[in-house]
């Protein structure tokens, strides 16, 4: 822990300006940044762990509150297949849990390494593609999260039969129950890359307009491949949701468009096959003066032509 106790040198955004920073003073700035995010996540752990109980039950709700779930003595039950496995599983939701709590902290450590090194207008579009990345994120996980029930639902319907009883590993469930989060919230992210596309000037609103019947097929294409179950509920949602997203980001992108101006050039009303006008500038043609039989007036005299070889290519030997 020594090196907590140091005295720090000049910080990133001191020494950036006037790019005076050394390769060591940058590595002594990461440290620094990883400790007090390390610090953060530490603490926000130790808060985890005294909210796993509530976390888990609130991801077995969806299950639970199925009528199918409580066929065996009226109550809700899971199982675990090995000793640990509780207690592993809560230190995992623990662990998620306190990377949220201290999301506020390691991200700001993060942003303040890098931010030095970013112009104006960029750290501009990072604020404005973060403060919308959590809400599209945390939409996607509130989506994903009543979905499952639907999703649970259809697979005890059609698994279920009339002397099977479902008990579930409660290890696997809340997997499953998580990576359908993580999935809906890291595909709801999809929008800003569009948005990139167009602040980056690689895609008119125009232009990504025009893309959307192979935008709403590749949407509802990747919803059948990577939702977990094979109930039509969530697949439909997801794509649903993503194409409703996609509309409201070519939106944002004409409106960007506007703003810069875009669409304006001197090509911009022009179809593909119709022809720009041409202007020319004529210039009258007069008569040229009259010449000798031996050229104008202090004109070189002309050199005589030589005379053709009469000879054929076959007779070069």
């Amino acid at each position: 822990m020594a090196f907590a106790l140091r005295k720090r040198g000049p910080s990133n955004f001191d020494r950036a300006a006037d790019g005076s920073m050394t390769l060591m003073e940058h590595i002594r700035e990461l440290r620094n940044r990883l400790f007090r995010a390390s610090l953060a996540i530490l603490v926000g752990f130790g808060f985890g762990i005294w909210l796993s109980g509530p976390v888990l039950h609130l991801l077995q709700q969806p299950y639970c509150d199925l009528p199918k779930a409580r066929l065996v003595n009226g109550s809700c039950n899971f199982v675990q297949l090995g000793p640990a496995d509780l207690f592993l599983l809560q230190l995992k939701v623990g662990l998620w849990v306190g990377l949220i709590i201290a999301a506020p902290v390691w991200l700001y450590q993060l942003w303040a390494f890098i931010a030095p090194g970013l112009h104006r207008h960029e750290r501009r579009y990072a604020y404005f593609f973060t403060a919308l990345a959590a809400p599209l994120f945390a939409a996607g996980a509130v989506l994903a999260y009543f979905v499952t029930a639907k999703g649970l639902e259809f697979l005890l319907n059609i698994s279920g039969g009339g002397d099977i009883t479902t008990t579930l590993d409660i290890t696997r469930y809340i997997s499953f129950v998580t990576n359908l989060i993580m999935l809906f919230g890291v595909a709801f992210e999809f929008p800003l890359v569009v948005l990139m596309l167009n602040f980056a000037g690689l895609a008119s609103g125009r232009k990504l307009l025009s893309w959307w019947r192979v935008a709403v097929f590749v949407f509802f294409a990747f919803a059948a491949v990577v939702t977990p179950t094979p109930d039509p509920f969530g697949m439909t949602a997801l794509a649903i949701c993503l194409s409703a997203l996609y509309f409201a980001a070519v939106g944002v992108a004409f409106l960007n468009d506007k703003r810069r101006g875009r669409g304006k050039e001197i090509y911009a009303g022009i179809a593909d096959d119709e022809v720009s006008p041409l202007q020319l500038d004529d210039e009258p043609v007069t008569a040229t003066p009259e010449l000798s039989p031996s050229g104008p007036i202090g004109a070189p005299e002309p050199v005589a032509a030589p005379a053709p070889i009469d000879r054929r290519y076959d007779d070069m030997t």
